[in-house]
């Protein structure tokens, strides 16, 4: 698809959450928290769910943690408008708790559509909670399963989703710098990881064509 198809193909999905999707969060939430970025990106980043502030201005990472994602982009050549960001929920969780099963069921299908317009070529779930999630196959009962992400982060894993296969790399959130300084150096490495098999996955690409 090109820009305006998949532009097209991804405001359809969001209008078809708010006038169809039944949930709790969705009457207790300020915004709809859909997802920002390129319809052509790369890199797509899959975060847990909104904040405060997300569910205030009704889009992911703002904010402290989005400066935060910014400067780390920016290390690998990047910008924020270059990859496109959403979360497992499109709508803010009270007081920022973990999501249920109930509501990971209703909002998976909508993340899913996501991915398959994006089409991206790296996918990066952000945190232990999506990390865990995307890695159990979109499947909540199998998160258990998975391994945390202090012993996944930076590691590249295939994983199908729904036919397609993609590479996955874990990484700590960027949140997690703001409460715990000593974690920078190692997420700033994970991007490097990332910014190099972006360029081996784009060199395996060209060879294919």
């Amino acid at each position: 698809m090109i820009d305006k198809e998949k532009n097209e193909a991804l405001a359809s999905v969001k209008k078809k959450i708010i006038a169809e999707m039944v949930c709790p969060l969705k009457d207790a939430a300020t915004n709809i928290v859909f997802g920002k970025g390129n319809p052509n990106a790369e890199i797509l980043f899959i975060g847990e769910a909104p904040g405060r502030n997300e569910d205030l201005q009704g889009e992911p990472f703002v904010g402290a943690a989005g400066k935060q994602l910014d400067e780390l982009l920016k290390i690998i050549g990047l910008e924020l408008k270059d990859v496109y960001i959403a979360n497992i929920l499109k709508y803010r969780p009270p007081e920022n708790r973990a999501p249920t099963k109930e509501e990971i069921i209703r909002h998976t299908p909508y993340l899913v559509e996501q991915i398959r317009i994006i089409g991206p070529k790296i996918i990066i779930t952000l945190g232990n909670y999506a990390t865990k999630f995307v890695l159990a196959g979109f499947d909540p009962e199998k998160m258990k399963h998975v391994g945390g992400i202090t012993h996944l982060h930076g590691i590249p894993v295939e994983r199908t989703v729904y036919g397609k296969k993609y590479s996955i790399i874990p990484m700590y959130h960027p949140a997690a710098m703001l409460y715990n300084g000593a974690l920078r150096g190692i997420i700033v490495e994970d991007f490097r990881r990332a910014e190099e098999y972006l360029k081996m996955s784009r060199t395996i690409g060209t060879c294919d064509s």
